[in-house]
């Protein structure tokens, strides 16, 4: 390895500790900002204490610290952990199938979680033996259905399949999923509000359980995706140059595709459908961190993470006491710049 590439591995490691530690004193602002306001110290005062059992200080009230505690702390470390494994399972779908405009949104594995995610909270379904898996579990089958059926149909109609075929039947499927997700709700007029406000996102009423569980999703997921950073590399130029590098593109893909579903599924079911930020959070990746997914799929999760504790602290704080939906504020960004991505890459493909 020579000098000049260790340097870059190097700087892109700093860079990586850097934009972790950002992400910490964000989550650190963001826990502390709200109808009642928490300075940057009590909230590390107040973590130290439940960590180590110590007695609170006496400027800080118990009420303060329940607040912290039971509702901004789980609420805040949910969006960043949601928008982690969204972003990265976008950054995955961008690469596997080669398109900027790819992602567990477009592709319809959001709505086909929501939906699936709904029908249990509706029916009152759980698992047996671990409840609280149930959510991710459906969240997670639903989204690989609807995949599957997007693969299936791309490969009927265009047996070369193109990603552009793959992305618009993905499109396709969402807007199926969302209009049966709209029938469910109809039928269940007694939920309608409170699915309404479900589907377009939030981290309302966020536990530690859903973060435990999602948390040990994403530990076991993202690992398992750098594996595969290299051929996610090769993969880029295409198959042909990759089937000449000892792996099978095919069998890559589809692990691929299934650990970015479990992402997405997993994080769709605890907080809804929130859009664009597995689009947007892997070009901003790319464009600061550079092409090469052992940085890139970090930066993108921590990124992703950012983005959202940003947009949820926005949606609760913008109109207080009232709370927007956090995907309507991802869509406010993520619609122009989907806008911007598309229309540039058509652009770039009638200069050639």
């Amino acid at each position: 390895m020579s000098s000049i590439s260790k340097g870059r591995k190097g700087g892109r490691a700093v860079a990586l500790l850097l934009l972790f530690a950002a992400c910490a004193g964000l989550m650190v602002l963001a826990v502390g900002v709200g109808s009642v306001a928490i300075p940057a110290r009590d909230v590390a005062d107040i973590l130290r204490c439940r960590l180590t059992g110590e007695p609170l200080p006496a400027h800080i009230a118990e009420l303060t610290a329940s607040i912290l505690m039971k509702i901004r702390l789980p609420r805040v470390l949910l969006a960043f952990l949601c928008g982690a494994s969204l972003s990265a399972a976008g950054a995955v779908m961008q690469s596997v199938l080669r398109n900027p405009l790819a992602s567990g949104y477009t592709l319809g594995v959001s709505s086909g979680a929501s939906l699936g995610a709904a029908c249990v909270l509706l029916l009152g379904m759980r698992l047996p033996v671990f409840p609280g898996a149930t959510l991710p579990a459906a969240g997670f089958g639903f989204g690989l259905l609807t995949v599957l059926l997007a693969m299936a149909l791309s490969a009927r109609f265009d047996p070369s399949l193109r990603s552009d075929t793959i992305v618009l039947t993905g499109m396709v499927i969402s807007l199926l999923a969302s209009a049966a997700l709209s029938m469910v709700s109809a039928l269940h007029k007694e939920s309608l509000e409170a699915l309404y406000f479900w589907q377009m996102g939030s981290f309302g009423g966020a536990t530690m359980e859903e973060n435990a569980i999602l948390a040990a999703v994403l530990a076991l997921a993202l690992p398992c995706v750098l594996r595969f950073h290299r051929e996610m590399d090769i993969l880029t130029f295409g198959d042909e140059l990759a089937g000449t590098s000892g792996f099978s593109p095919k069998r890559v893909r589809r692990a691929l595709i299934l650990l970015a579903t479990l992402m997405t599924g997993t994080a769709v079911s605890f907080c809804g459908t929130i859009g664009f930020v597995d689009l947007i959070m892997p070009h901003l990746a790319r464009k600061l961190f550079g092409a090469r997914h052992s940085a890139l799929l970090l930066a993108s999760a921590m990124l992703g993470g950012a983005f959202m504790v940003l947009a949820d602290l926005l949606a609760r704080t913008a109109l207080s006491p009232r709370e927007l939906p956090v995907g309507a504020v991802t869509a406010l960004v993520g619609a122009p710049f989907f806008l911007i991505v598309y229309f540039g890459r058509r652009r770039g493909e009638a200069r050639r």
